[in-house]
């Protein structure tokens, strides 16, 4: 038999399945996206200024870091938020349950599908353009746990702090664009000129960035790049804590 929290994140899994939209962009728009840069022949070719290293290979871990973007700043709260209105989140606090169960099992389901997004990228980039897997596997898996922590965590302030679902989706347009230009996205960190680099690496997505491809060339990450990003987490996780509220 399984355990209320158990039965919680399946439930939340099969409610998660049913939403086409937040399934596409989290799981299959990050791999779609690298599919596409990869076609552009001049993206596939090694690029001195960027240390040998094409265009498609640190779009890999950009596309990566998308999926938990999306999340963290968009479909999490939406969910959480909803519940709140809907007085979900208030029916369960007067049962064994407690709502707690409930945002925990959304962070697991989050998180287990932008694992699964990231493990497509990375499919997708070594098999269509021979992108290299992370030489420095371990400090890889750091790196990208740290950057979804901090996604999860900004996610959970997005949910704490806007009182309803319209403020909630400004919020979430306004981080996700912003963490997306941090990431990369529309230009790799790596191309940055060197002072907006330094600016954006202070942030989780832009450290993140850059740490995930220190793992890919097989170097040890950069402790000031996981110190950003544990500590953007233990802030905003702290902020959560403080601002949540449950009806």
């Amino acid at each position: 038999m399984s355990s209320p929290t158990t039965a919680i994140i399946r439930n939340e899994a099969r409610l998660f399945s049913r939403e086409p939209v937040a399934v596409f962009w989290m799981l299959a728009f990050p791999s779609i996206l690298l599919a596409g840069l990869g076609l552009i022949p001049s993206f596939r070719e090694p690029d001195p200024n960027l240390g040998g290293q094409s265009v498609i290979e640190l779009y890999v871990q950009v596309v990566v870091l998308l999926s938990m973007i999306f999340s963290g700043a968009q479909a999490m709260p939406e969910f959480l938020i909803s519940y709140r209105q809907r007085k979900v989140l208030r029916r369960l606090r007067t049962t064994p349950l407690g709502p707690s169960r409930v945002i925990l099992a959304q962070v697991v389901v989050h998180a287990a599908v932008v694992s699964l997004a990231a493990l497509l990228c990375l499919l997708v980039g070594r098999v269509a353009f021979g992108t290299p897997l992370p030489e420095a596997p371990v400090g890889y898996a750091l790196v990208y746990l740290l950057a979804l922590a901090s996604m999860m965590a900004v996610g959970a302030v997005i949910s704490a702090v806007a009182p309803n679902a319209t403020v909630a989706n400004v919020l979430s347009m306004a981080v996700m664009f912003s963490f997306m230009f941090t990431a990369g996205v529309y230009l790799p960190v790596q191309a940055m000129p060197d002072a907006l680099q330094t600016i954006v690496s202070f942030f989780p997505m832009g450290a993140a960035a850059e740490a995930l491809n220190q793992a890919v060339l097989g170097e040890v990450p950069d402790l000031i790049h996981l110190g950003v990003m544990a500590a953007w987490t233990a802030a905003l996780s702290l902020i959560a804590v403080r601002a949540f509220r449950w009806e």
